[in-house]
């Protein structure tokens, strides 16, 4: 199984590998190209701590560790809004150290 997630993206250019700083984007996907996406990532989630999210621009390779964070948080008023939020760790350091 590939460690690779993709967003459904229409666009033919070179890709940037994203590993430091900051990087946001929002991609807007039909109810198929999203239940399509989040299989994918519960499937590399399931499957193993490394994953890499990417469209034909950008990919964003990254490890994680447990505890996943999941964050629900519902508006409601004029405009109705849910989101939700999933939010990996990268290992921390210290884990190589041995006393023998």
């Amino acid at each position: 199984m590939s460690d690779r997630v993709e967003f459904p993206d229409d666009r033919d250019t070179s890709q940037k590998t994203v590993t430091d700083g900051f990087f946001e984007r929002e991609v807007h996907l039909s109810r198929a190209e999203t239940a399509t996406f989040l299989r994918n990532l519960a499937d590399q989630i399931q499957s193993e701590r490394r994953l890499t999210i990417s469209t034909a621009d950008w990919e964003i390779p990254f490890e994680f560790t447990e505890p996943i964070e999941v964050e629900v948080e519902f508006t409601g008023g004029r405009k109705d809004e849910l989101e939700i939020e999933i939010e990996f760790t990268e290992p921390r350091g210290g884990s190589e150290l041995d006393v023998s």
